[in-house]
């Protein structure tokens, strides 16, 4: 098969989709690796590097595109990427469909078959090939949250850990899961009072037996979370129904209740966000205010820390990627019904429930799209 890698286009995105030890498996396993020009060089990884591990430098995404059996990305392929998937190309990458009716329609008019990471299963009902991404953004979130929380940026002009006779910054994390916890961590690191908002009672039980101490829990009913985020300094959003459109839990009319120049951190933005006044933004631009409060909605966070998210996301995906070059998708699904969980796409038609649902497109069953 032959693997194709284009640099990656969305504003201020460094990461990249094959590594070179990716690349070396690949080639080992009897694949040709096709890697853009500088498309690892945000990462850290050069030209060269690709070469040494026997992958082939092509000259532009146009040739790479052409050429592959498989693309292979870190974020949803752009406007101009998606007129160049073709049918019976398979395209693996993160997609997050759901807020995203024109990449949508984009995908199933190109004839593709798209396989997204952050629909990727376990046995244990994990996300894997999102985890990794997700342990980054929750540990980036209260360190740009503390960012934009500076008088500067629009803030209260708030320090996390406080000073001697001066109290800490409080902090909310909505949601408990990967996410949550380790933006639930750092937070406390950084000597803020921390709480974190949770439905699920064992999720919050492990919180409190591993965690206790370092930060507390709270029930995520609708009058706690309405207390908590109002008297919040940082409200940090991390819930996540996989697949789906992100519930929307703090409304608008609930800034008004919130202190102002307070931050809100919106790791769901891929989703469409938990808050009602969320957009997504960029890094160049990652901040803006709605009633008082600053919203930080940055989109492709992990982007930031580039060299550490490559590693982190390759390590993950490598596996599936090695699975799908040397089986083929659909064999590499049938084997694997936790892989086949990340068909969103196949010959034109939707395949996964929750996206059409929150689109409100027919879904071909991923099971009759192996037989298709």
């Amino acid at each position: 098969m032959i693997i194709g890698c284009p640099k990656e286009i969305k504003p201020q995105e460094f990461r990249v989709g094959v590594t070179p030890v990716a690349a070396r498996e690949a080639v080992t396993h009897g694949h040709k690796v096709l890697i853009e020009a500088g498309a690892g060089i945000g990462a850290g990884f050069s030209d060269a590097d690709y070469i040494e591990a026997g992958a082939e430098i092509a000259d532009g995404a146009a040739d790479v595109f052409a050429r592959s059996d498989m693309i292979v990305k870190v974020k949803e392929p752009q406007a101009g990427e998606r007129k160049m998937l073709r049918e019976g190309q398979v395209l693996f990458t993160y997609l997050h469909l759901a807020p995203d009716p024109d990449q949508t329609r984009d995908l199933l008019a190109s004839g593709c078959t798209a396989i997204a990471y952050e629909t990727v299963t376990d046995r244990s009902g994990g996300l894997p090939l999102l985890a990794p991404m997700s342990e980054v953004a929750g540990k980036l979130a209260p360190q740009m949250g503390a960012w934009t929380l500076q008088k500067a940026n629009g803030g209260r002009g708030v320090l996390m850990g406080g000073v001697p006779g001066v109290g800490p910054a409080e902090v909310v994390v909505i949601g408990g899961g990967v996410v949550g916890t380790h933006a639930a961590r750092v937070a406390a690191g950084m000597g803020a009072k921390v709480t974190v908002l949770d439905r699920s009672l064992p999720r919050m039980r492990y919180l409190d037996d591993v965690f206790g101490g370092q930060f507390g829990t709270r029930y995520a009913s609708a009058g706690n979370t309405a207390e908590l985020v109002a008297q919040a300094d940082m409200v940090i959003g991390a819930v996540l129904v996989p697949g789906a459109a992100a519930p929307k839990l703090v409304s608008r009319a609930q800034l008004s209740d919130m202190k102002p120049g307070a931050a809100i951190v919106d790791v769901a933005i891929d989703q469409g966000g938990c808050f009602e006044t969320s957009k997504a933004t960029t890094h160049q631009d990652p901040i803006y205010e709605v009633d008082g409060i600053m919203h930080y909605c940055v989109a492709n966070m992990p982007g930031a820390v580039a060299r550490t998210s490559t590693l982190a996301l390759g390590n993950a995906t490598m596996p599936f990627l090695i699975a799908l070059a040397d089986k083929g998708w659909k064999q590499a699904c049938t084997d694997d019904p936790h892989l086949l969980d990340g068909l969103n796409v196949h010959a034109g038609k939707l395949t996964n429930y929750a996206v059409g649902k929150a689109l409100g497109i027919d879904v071909l069953s991923p099971n009759l799209a192996l037989k298709a």
